[in-house]
């Protein structure tokens, strides 16, 4: 369970305020409460999420800037969650929006220059997660399992993904439930019916657990980043593979297994 850093607020600001606060950490947690307030089903993700699910304040080898705030809604919802982002303090990015109605939404706190980046029932970069599926596992962001799924789905992991993944990997055990835990069992389940996801896992567990390195963690630390890496492909490796799984892979590299997302300025 993603725990709370403490009430949102600060010098006078409170939930309920139509001003995004300074600190992205308050503010996401603003954000959370006010949805919450509304019944209205709304889960963090990315580095934030990562950052209330540490159990310590950020490994200082491994911290990063947070920058924006990436949340998750179901459809059905979407459009009133819309309509309480703006009503607490954003802009919404009228064209891409409109174009990517029923997935997508981008808003921006202006004040403080920042973006926040709303997915519609799946998340869909370089592969598409059915995060929504299991919000109910956490009350404030996606489970762990997903959570570290949007990062080894990335093609191209960048120095902020990995530090990402060292953190999940040091902070949370390899299991089959979502008790403080990475659930293996899941994820295995979804890379069994996925040839793509499976690639792109496979290829970025064996990059992480190496690459890792650059961060000088202690020795400890290291090896508990390769042996849990090594815990969750052997989680991936054993998990039965459907047909659709086994007749892609007799494509292979051949064909690309990924697609390349739009970034957005």
């Amino acid at each position: 369970m993603a725990r709370v850093q403490g009430q949102a607020g600060v010098g006078g600001e409170r939930v309920g305020s139509p001003h995004p606060f300074a600190d992205i950490v308050e503010e996401a947690q603003r954000i959370l409460a006010e949805a919450a307030m509304r019944s209205l089903p709304v889960r963090l993700l990315g580095g934030l999420a990562i950052r209330l699910h540490s159990s310590t304040e950020p490994h200082p080898r491994l911290a990063r800037d947070l920058k924006d705030i990436d949340l998750v809604t179901v459809g059905e919802k979407a459009r009133d969650v819309m309509a309480l982002i703006t009503e607490i303090g954003y802009t919404p990015n009228a064209s891409f929006n409109t174009l990517n109605s029923g997935r997508r939404a981008l808003f921006y706190d202006l004040t403080h220059e920042r973006q926040l980046d709303l997915f519609v029932g799946s998340f869909e970069m370089c592969h598409k997660i059915p995060i929504t599926s299991r919000l109910e596992a956490d009350s404030l962001t996606v489970p762990l399992a997903e959570l570290l799924l949007t990062k080894l789905q990335i093609i191209q992991l960048n120095d902020k993904d990995l530090r990402d993944i060292a953190s999940l990997m040091i902070d949370h055990q390899i299991a089959d439930h979502d008790d403080d835990a990475i659930n293996a069992a899941y994820i295995a389940r979804l890379c069994s019916d996925d040839w793509g996801l499976w690639r792109t896992c496979r290829q970025n567990i064996e990059f992480a657990r190496t690459g890792v390195e650059r961060f000088k963690l202690e020795v400890a630390e290291l090896a508990l980043v390769e042996q849990r890496l090594g815990t969750l492909w052997r989680w991936i490796d054993a998990e039965p593979k459907s047909r659709r799984w086994k007749l892609r892979d007799r494509v292979g590299d051949r064909m690309r297994w990924y697609e390349e997302p739009e970034e957005v300025e």
